[in-house]
């Protein structure tokens, strides 16, 4: 009853887990603002000292480029640490705050940033403290915090690769599915399709040069062709440009593209029909570049295992944990990719991610926080995470989420 004891103390301190999430979401952290991630994240270290105190080991990974990482290691009872992953940029633009503070209504919480992701992280925060002040064992943690995530997490990736191999598990605190946890997501490919033509006057000879426009408006339909929802593979060509004037044939234009596939296999077909785009006007020259942000997330049978030691620790708290399959991409797809069992999803219940009407909920963030209070203590009193469950569920639906 682990879960239960830990709600009924966290319950106890809603008010100051709330005002850990109002400060949080006080330090703004725009993922395209160093300054401000750079204030945001030395708040959040000195709040994890005052919380849950000093980590054994505390390793900040500067960037030039995105917001700093920071690795934090805890001891514990057993060998292999868990991972627990968070990133602490928004979308949010800084100024945003001004015309958009926290507030609490009733079991509404809202702000920029509450629900993709920060109130994951207060409720992992609060976790780990109930397990302190609850006298109950818990498992090496190792705590990664990244300021990329939002924008591909391109200097976090291999950070977060080598933690997660060196790892039992991985826990990621982004935000519920409508309150199911994320156990598969979609890999992501992010790719440009440039077409170079020919320049003329369009009006004095409209049949010389050679249009990367028109080149382009068939290769787009070309790419929009590759998509196959029955097998989870979807192309969008979400920006196209070219050509410098209305009387000039176009002498370039570019697409970019988003390509989300739930598989390697079809990762692979991707790439060969990018790889063998060939031009309609043999005048004209096509190249393709850029390649796989993420990893594809599979829900492999250690994956499911995990889910169905989170499911086990839900039930006292009335909790029938739901598990899902996403079309949007987090740090857990690299972490799995790298070999650990990841269960994705452990934060905010709420709504409105990367929108005006994001929120979480009071409840929620006692429930998840309870949830993952009961996790770590599965983790350090059991060998192994799947000793007593079984892997033999049934399909999960698609729902397109963060």
């Amino acid at each position: 009853m682990t879960a239960a004891a830990a709600h009924a103390w966290l319950t106890q301190h809603r008010d100051e887990m709330i005002a850990d999430l109002a400060a949080y979401v006080n330090h703004e952290s725009s993922s395209d603002d160093l300054a401000a991630l750079d204030e945001c994240l030395r708040w959040v270290c000195d709040w994890l000292d005052a919380r849950i105190g000093p980590p054994v080991e505390h390793e900040r990974l500067p960037r030039d480029e995105t917001g700093d990482v920071v690795i934090r290691r805890y001891s514990g009872s057993g060998a292999e640490p868990i991972l627990l992953l968070a990133h602490y940029d928004t979308v949010w633009s800084t100024g945003t705050l001004a015309g958009w503070p926290f507030a609490v209504d009733g079991d509404r919480i809202s702000g920029p940033g509450v629900f993709d992701m920060k109130a994951g992280l207060v409720q992992a925060v609060w976790a780990l403290r109930a397990l302190q002040e609850l006298g109950l064992p818990r498992p090496p943690v190792t705590l990664l915090l990244n300021g990329d995530e939002e924008t591909g997490s391109l200097g976090s990736s291999d950070v977060i690769a080598a933690e997660a191999r060196k790892s039992r598990a991985a826990l990621v605190f982004e935000a519920s599915a409508d309150g199911a946890v994320k156990t598969a997501r979609k890999g992501v490919g992010l790719f440009t399709v440039t077409v170079t033509g020919e320049e003329a006057h369009a009006g004095l000879d409209p049949t010389a040069g050679a249009s990367a426009v028109v080149e382009m408006a068939h290769q787009v339909l070309r790419c929009r062709a590759l998509t196959d929802l029955d097998a989870g593979t979807s192309v969008n060509v979400g920006v196209v440009r070219g050509g410098t004037r209305a009387n000039v044939t176009a002498g370039s234009a570019t697409a970019e593209l988003d390509v989300r596939v739930a598989d390697a296999v079809e990762a692979s077909r991707i790439d060969a029909a990018l790889a063998s785009l060939e031009p309609v006007d043999p005048k004209t020259r096509i190249t393709v570049s850029g390649g796989w942000n993420r990893p594809v997330f599979e829900r492999t049978p250690e994956v499911a295992a995990l889910y169905e030691v989170a499911r086990d620790c839900a039930v006292p708290l009335g909790l029938d944990l739901r598990e899902t399959a996403v079309g949007g991409a987090s740090d857990g797809n690299f972490a799995q990719a790298a070999g650990a069992p990841v269960l994705d999803g452990l934060g905010a219940v709420g709504a409105g991610a990367h929108a005006r009407n994001e929120h979480a909920t009071v409840s929620g963030l006692l429930q998840r926080s309870a949830l993952t209070t009961a996790l770590l203590h599965h983790f350090a009193t059991r060998s192994s995470p799947a000793d007593d469950f079984s892997s033999n569920r049934p399909g999960i639906s698609e729902i397109d989420h963060g």
